[in-house]
């Protein structure tokens, strides 16, 4: 079989923002304690953060995060996390029916995030708080000084604000299970008041206004047109949180899953314009993705977990390689959509569904799991200009779609490297012979190839075996417009390019 891929410099999607590689930390599990701090481990620091996670987090090259949650703020008082940690209350967490200590609190957090390079995407309760609170954190973490809380963020050792600039208005409030649930005209009428008294504290941030929990909810679409009919003209971008999981063992109809990412994108973003059209408006609202991940191992054994311990191991999937190739089929999906999705947030960072995992226990190091790398190298590579793709690939049907390509691709131009870097995945079992043409751009030479092929469907990696990793990918030609290679049954590929325009 043959497939291939075509780009130009004439033809782009959009200028890449970074946030679209963001990441994020709930108080949930062990995320925070036993993920990012403990204090007993080997390698922590003199706060308590591990310095070994510390590092893996640096690789991956995030530069947002959310926080603190999640289903965890909209019942979070977030005064608990700052002064001395002595005096601290412990709570219980309703979400995830957990003890919550506050030991890390927005201080501590901060600090941590500065430490490994990111910005804070801070999420505030909308679910059992509203207006006040939003607005006293906000003056909190950015007003200078000569307030009442600026002047306590001061005494607690914080003389610059925090200097906070994206912000969440609550999560999920469409969702029953969520504490302080609300109707999509309550939730509209409050975020919109919200957005309000925020921009009137500080004028600078941008605010992320709550869509639908997921595609599969019977409000959505109703959701997205009632909370922004509320608030278009308040906020910046309407989030979007999807899930994705192979519950039937279909490999074809898993790997597809990009797919179904890519209608929900598409539907919202109608969705968005047919509001500003209603409204006269000249104001674009962007997407933030500010959920995304595969999420579905750990379903049966978090049944058993007993409830209102201080950081239960819950929601910890253990990756394998199938679900490595969904990773780089979703990030190519989301680079096709940057025109419009500004930010995104692979939930989580660490042990929560998340590509980095610690041991319970002070001795073992943090281990990266398989979808560790297509993000790692999404990230670190994928900085630029995202290239129009097209595609020409052999296709497959599952129940969902009559065409899916075995081919999923797309190429980000780098200006300040004068890169191309080409991202591919191979859905199919065979081999397939790949043809990149390049438009506008002479290639020079091939800086690095990359591939992760080979392995069972089913295979993982664990703290002793680190099985699943990526490794040169042989057998890659160029001429002045054209690069030519054999994408491996199964398979991620990066392929980076020296060009000249």
């Amino acid at each position: 079989m043959k497939a291939k891929l075509k780009i130009s410099n004439k033809r782009v999607v959009s200028k890449i923002d970074e946030r679209i590689y963001g990441s994020f930390i709930e108080h949930m599990g062990r995320a925070v304690y036993g993920g990012i701090y403990q204090p007993s481990h080997k390698t922590a620091d003199d706060k308590g953060f591990r310095n070994d996670v510390k590092d893996l987090v640096k690789e991956l090259n995030i530069p947002l995060v959310r926080y603190p949650g999640g289903n965890f703020v909209s019942g979070y008082k977030w005064e608990d996390g700052i002064g001395p940690v002595s005096q601290r209350p412990k709570r219980l967490d309703q979400a995830w029916k957990s003890v919550e200590t506050n030991e890390v609190g927005l201080h501590e957090f901060y600090e941590w995030s500065k430490e490994v390079g990111m910005e804070i995407n801070m999420a505030v309760n909308l679910g059992t708080r509203g207006i006040e609170e939003a607005r006293n954190l906000l003056e909190y973490c950015n007003h200078p000084s000569g307030t009442y809380w600026s002047n306590l963020r001061i005494e607690n050792g914080q003389q610059k604000p925090f200097n906070i600039k994206t912000w969440c208005l609550g999560n999920e409030m469409d969702g029953p299970w969520q504490i302080g649930h609300k109707t999509a005209d309550e939730y509209g009428r409050l975020a919109e008041e919200t957005a309000k008294v925020m921009k009137l504290v500080d004028d600078s941030i941008e605010l992320v206004l709550c869509g639908s929990s997921s595609d599969q909810m019977p409000t959505f679409g109703e959701w997205e047109l009632t909370v922004l009919d509320h608030a278009y003209e308040h906020v910046d971008y309407l989030s979007l949180h999807q899930y994705y999981g192979n519950h039937e063992n279909d490999l074809e109809h898993y790997l597809a899953r990009s797919l179904a990412m890519d209608e929900f994108i598409k539907g919202v973003i109608a969705m968005c314009d047919a509001i500003k059209a209603k409204k006269r408006s000249k104001k674009v609202i962007n997407l933030s993705f500010d959920e995304w991940n595969v999420w579905y191992h750990s379903n049966e054994q978090d049944k058993n977990v007993e409830p209102w311990q201080i950081a239960p191991p819950i929601l910890e999937d253990h990756y394998n390689f199938e679900d490595a190739l969904l990773i780089g089929c979703l990030m190519i999906t989301l680079l096709k959509h940057s025109d419009r999705v500004k930010i995104a947030c692979l939930a989580q960072l660490v042990n929560v569904i998340a590509p980095i995992s610690t041991e319970q226990d002070d001795e073992s190091l943090a281990w990266k799991q398989t979808i560790f790398y297509p993000f790692m190298h999404m990230s670190n590579y994928g900085r630029g200009i995202a290239l129009d793709p097209e595609v020409e690939s052999p296709t497959y049907a599952t129940k969902d779609f009559n065409e899916v390509p075995f081919v999923e691709s797309i190429a980000v131009y780098n200006e300040e490297e004068s890169i191309v870097t080409i991202f591919a995945v191979n859905r199919s079992k065979e081999s397939l012979d790949f043809k990149v043409e390049l438009s506008g751009y002479e290639v020079m030479e091939i800086r690095e190839t990359i591939e992760m092929a080979g392995y069972d469907i089913k295979a993982d990696n664990d703290v002793n075996n680190q099985v699943v990793k990526p490794s040169v990918k042989e057998n890659v030609s160029f001429n002045s417009s054209d690069v030519l290679t054999s994408l491996s049954g199964l398979s991620w590929n990066v392929i980076r390019c020296l060009v000249k325009e």
